[in-house]
């Protein structure tokens, strides 16, 4: 969340507006980074973690609450003395370009380099790289509108620059619990060819699904097409099902005039007296001749 560029001040203002919501220590930034302790205790099992840009300290407080050793640092004085209490011993002001005077198990950095000029962020990851051999990295590829964005890159440059000190992805993690263009970097010192065969294996995992995705969409297409051939004969249909309902419905309206006419002529009222007389003196009910 911090950064080294001397221009941007990284305040009360910026954590208020510039994070997307308010960011601060509440539920659900609590539960965030709860979530991505639960991971990285999970599935990283470290010993010792830094959070490369700490801001607040809420993963170094969540991680140390799961009985992970975890330290932070930042730029922001503003930041850090939002800390909690009980984390405040461990996270410290200073620089991702500086030495951090111990190894760690990972390195965890989020959102930060994306805030940092593009040689600043280059000495950072020589530096992150020097003191761990685990790196889970995150960095914004767009919002380009973000007033402290200096430095937004595509994954594939950061990828080019950690490989540089022999950290390349490694492609059976999935970090998208961090965010969904996470990666997690880590030093490795096969030889070629045991790289390249796990990059393929990769690819053409990715390739098969492709491959079946497109031959769903294309299936789905071939429907639409059917259907889309059906729709003129079904709008006939339509049509002349609605129009012959208008025709009933006009015909029981014309009905229900012609009854209500018939129901106030005189006819009618004599009708109705001499049915009501006959049944008063009992002529419906009387014998017939034999």
């Amino acid at each position: 969340m911090g950064t080294d560029h001397p221009a941007l001040t990284f305040d009360e203002f910026y954590y208020a507006h510039n994070c997307g919501r308010p960011y601060g220590r509440d539920p659900e930034w609590l539960d965030f980074f709860g979530g991505i302790a639960d991971r990285i205790v999970k599935d990283i099992r470290p010993r010792r973690v830094l959070d490369a840009g700490c801001a607040i300290g809420l993963l170094v407080e969540a991680l140390r609450a799961r009985g992970v050793e975890a330290d932070g640092i930042d730029v922001s004085e503003y930041a850090l003395s939002h800390t909690a209490d009980a984390v405040r011993p461990y996270c410290r002001l200073g620089s991702l370009v500086s030495s951090f005077e111990t190894r760690y198990d990972l390195v965890v950095c989020m959102e930060v380099l994306e805030h940092m000029p593009s040689a600043d962020a280059v000495a950072a990851i020589a530096n992150i790289c020097l003191h761990t051999d685990d790196v889970l990295f995150s960095s914004s590829p767009h919002d380009y509108g973000e007033a402290t964005h200096v430095n937004v890159r595509a994954p594939e440059d950061w990828a080019e620059a950690f490989a540089r000190h022999g950290f390349v992805r490694d492609l059976d993690f999935d970090a998208a619990f961090v965010t969904p263009w996470a990666v997690r970097f880590r030093r490795r010192e096969e030889p070629l060819h045991r790289l390249v065969k796990e990059y393929e294996r990769a690819f053409a995992r990715v390739s098969l699904e492709r491959s079946e995705l497109r031959a769903q969409v294309l299936q789905w297409d071939r429907q639409v097409q059917v259907e889309a051939a059906e729709a003129p004969r079904l709008r006939a249909a339509l049509a002349l099902a609605n129009e012959q309902l208008l025709s009933s419905q006009h015909a029981l309206a014309q009905a229900h005039d012609r009854i209500s006419h018939m129901e106030r002529s005189r006819f009618w009222k004599l009708r109705a007296w001499w049915v009501t007389w006959r049944a008063l003196l009992g002529m419906d009910n009387a014998d017939p001749p034999r």
